[in-house]
């Protein structure tokens, strides 16, 4: 059966275009076509009712959802209600994220990923390790008491994923040298974050092969005149990406736009860094034995530390547009076709055209999330 998605206004690699329909066979797309072509006349039609057509969210950094902290149900079922609460607001693929823990934690986890991807759990793509390999000084909310050097055994942990992607946040000064290249050697993706690397170092970590940043501005040395540390190497840097938390509270948005203008397009990606508020109705959740209350939008400890954030991707979007002044369309890619490429998945996410899935998500008028779609249907 086809499906033909008609009457909206479509993400293409061209931009956004109205007159044309999106033709879906099983769970991939089947090509774009004219409303006049037979193919979508004899297709059971899908009225977006002028709705914006964008490509599924992908988010890179999500520790939590639905009520759920990731670190604290390692499992299918705590995977299973993290992206059911993602789901509703057009995130088609995550990467669940544990922060720093202990092995036997990051064994469940790991174990936990992989069946949850066996079994069919929509949106599953990986998993993001953040951590334990981090910087004290930029330890942000993560315990440095779980912060350690990983010997030979803990590596092949970190690294023994069967089913899809692993993300692996560290502080590439935390790292011995032959360590890192260990990591980098095998078939992960190694991005900086909560570190203290001076520029010198993590210059060095971008050519051994790090590809990316985890939080741009947030747990890392700050861009100055004289030292650019690791904010100034990650905006120089052409060939890695960055990912952003665009809330309003992590970053401010004069920061985000001058970042966004340094960086060479495509590069920088939105994540959420959602913990377990997001899409539930419970504004309180534990972490570390503290209980931390969501307050105008903003997780924090009692001390103050942000604390992850209560950001969804359809809000990050409409974040982009009203607050740092992008177009829709740019908006969209750095929530679908940047984090896509980051993860080197491009071959058939991020996008809206023929051989790529059908994961969609539809944004109304004021950009909410209307319906979402994984490979060709609609979530409930």
């Amino acid at each position: 059966m086809t499906t033909a998605f008609i009457n909206g206004r479509i993400l293409t690699k061209h931009g956004l275009q109205s007159g044309c329909a999106v033709l879906v066979e099983g769970e991939r797309i089947a090509g774009l076509a004219l409303p006049s072509d037979p193919r979508v006349r004899a297709a059971e039609r899908h009225d977006l009712e002028g709705g914006y057509l964008l490509p599924g969210f992908i988010d890179c950094q999500v520790n939590g959802g639905g009520g759920v902290l990731f670190n604290e149900s390692p499992s299918v079922e705590g995977i299973r209600a993290i992206a059911e609460a993602h789901r509703r607001f057009g995130t088609t693929g995550f990467l669940p994220t544990l922060i720093s823990d202990d092995v036997d934690v990051m064994r469940a986890a790991i174990n936990a990923v992989d069946e949850a991807i066996e079994s069919g759990v929509p949106g599953v793509l990986g998993i993001h390790i953040e951590g334990p390999y981090l910087a004290p000084a930029r330890k942000g909310v993560h315990d440095a008491g779980k912060f350690r050097v990983p010997g030979a055994e803990e590596l092949e942990l970190v690294t023994s994923l069967r089913n899809g992607i692993t993300v692996l946040t560290l502080a590439p000064e935390q790292v011995p040298p032959e360590t890192l290249q260990d990591l980098l050697r095998k078939d992960i993706i190694v991005a900086a974050g909560h570190t203290a690397a001076d520029y010198a170092t993590m210059r060095a970590a971008l050519d051994a092969g790090v590809r990316g940043f985890t939080h741009l501005f947030n747990a890392m040395s700050p861009f100055t005149s004289r030292e650019p540390g690791v904010t100034g190497a990650a905006l120089e840097d052409a060939d890695s990406w960055c990912g952003l938390i665009v809330d309003g509270h992590h970053v401010h948005p004069a920061s985000l736009r001058v970042a966004i203008a340094a960086k060479a397009r495509g590069k920088m990606f939105l994540v959420t860094d959602a913990m377990p508020p997001v899409g539930a109705e419970d504004p309180t959740f534990c972490l570390h034995g503290e209980t931390i209350e969501v307050r105008d939008g903003i997780c924090r400890t009692a001390d103050g530390v942000l604390a992850g954030s209560a950001l969804d991707m359809a809000s990050a979007l409409r974040n982009c547009v009203h607050m740092l002044g992008l177009q829709i369309g740019e908006a969209a890619r750095m929530a679908s076709t940047y984090p896509a490429d980051f993860l080197g998945l491009s071959a058939e996410r991020g996008h809206i055209s023929a051989g790529g899935r059908a994961d969609f998500v539809v944004l109304d008028e004021e950009l909410k999330p209307r319906e979402t779609w994984i490979g060709g249907v609609a979530s409930r």
